[in-house]
């Protein structure tokens, strides 16, 4: 439900229904935009008659939102959400974010290497896994809590920003002392304490989609998020699974401007696992570019036939370098700034 207050409405109106809200058992989310100020209203109430809030003093109108997502949809939150991670921001009017680096951190030569050459190119923000949910119990793990020392050791050196992944409460409080954005997987899209646990955080939240997810799951599992006060929440599409088998996933790039239609939240993508092949990995970012996506996440190797993981998807960085080398060009062909 949202309750849109009157151009004149003050602090004490908006108090007033925000705490009629609280009465009622549901919580108000307060929500002043460039050209409105709102209360969104989430919790049970059904059968509620919406009457009970338009009678109140400052208020405009009550609407409900059909879509399942409530604080993750435009209607919600008219204006484009910009989210900063550490002096790197992204969303709309931004320039364009690069995210970079292994799969996962494997030893301190292997991230320093890799570190200085994705910033040369032009990343902003490092990706780098510590704790790796893998399918085979018997496979890299990553390196867990001593990756911190190699975070902290490329941040000093090379002022990079650090994204990394997040899969249970206690990985989750690390990467939000450590590091400046927590992933949160595929795997766990759905895992809803781990999200409500995110919102707690007081770092931005990377939200990859699920790998059978559709939009309207994920931008649920956003609320997930946003309804516990982090309003600092990026959509990361990383491929969904389909009936082709000629990539590793099927790279959903249509679901870049439906996400710009339906939330006002920033969307990026990251073609390594959309495609699981390097050499589609430059093509697709600069269709996910072309697209209007607010940055690129992609898996970048100084050895990829070495790798502990995911080396099939890695870029060389000699090919990284060349990619990040074209991107502008295809910004600059469709009116953005990189």
């Amino acid at each position: 439900m949202l309750i849109l207050m009157k151009s004149n409405a003050g602090a004490d109106q908006l108090e007033a229904v925000a705490a009629r809200v609280r009465e009622l058992g549901l919580t108000p989310h307060p929500l002043q935009s460039s050209s409105r100020t709102v209360v969104g209203v989430t919790g049970e109430y059904n059968g509620l008659d919406p009457a009970v809030f338009s009678a109140l003093a400052g208020v405009s109108k009550v609407m409900r939102l059909s879509a399942p997502f409530k604080l993750a949809a435009r209607e919600f939150h008219v204006d484009d959400t910009v989210v900063d991670v550490s002096g790197v921001k992204i969303g709309a009017g931004q320039k364009l974010c690069i995210m970079a680096g292994p799969c996962s951190f494997e030893s301190e030569a292997q991230v320093m290497a890799i570190a200085h050459a994705v910033k040369d190119a032009g990343a902003g923000i490092m990706r780098g896994g510590l704790f790796k949910p893998r399918t085979s119990p018997f496979t890299f793990q990553g390196l867990r809590d001593d990756g911190f020392k190699l975070m902290q050791a490329v941040r000093s050196e090379t002022g990079l920003r650090f994204v990394t992944e997040a899969v249970d409460e206690r990985s989750l409080a690390l990467v939000e002392e450590h590091a400046d954005m927590i992933q949160i997987g595929a795997r766990n899209m759905q895992n809803f304490a781990l999200l409500k646990k995110a919102g707690q955080a007081k770092k931005p939240v990377l939200l990859k989609r699920g790998m059978s997810a559709t939009l309207d799951e994920w931008l649920t599992a956003a609320d997930y998020i946003l309804s516990e006060g982090n309003s600092q929440v990026v959509l990361c599409e990383r491929g969904i699974r389909t009936f082709a088998n000629h990539t590793r996933n099927t790279l959903d790039l249509s679901v870049v401007p439906a996400v710009k239609e339906l939330s006002h939240l920033p969307v990026i993508v990251d073609p390594s696992h959309g495609t699981g092949m390097r050499n589609y990995v430059p093509p697709m970012a600069l269709a996910a570019v072309a697209a209007g996506a607010d940055g690129i996440m992609v898996e970048v190797h100084n050895d990829p036939e070495q790798a502990k993981s995911d080396g099939a998807q890695s870029l060389f960085i000699e090919q990284f370098t060349e990619m990040a080398r074209r991107i502008p060009e295809v910004a600059r062909a469709v009116g953005r700034d990189f």
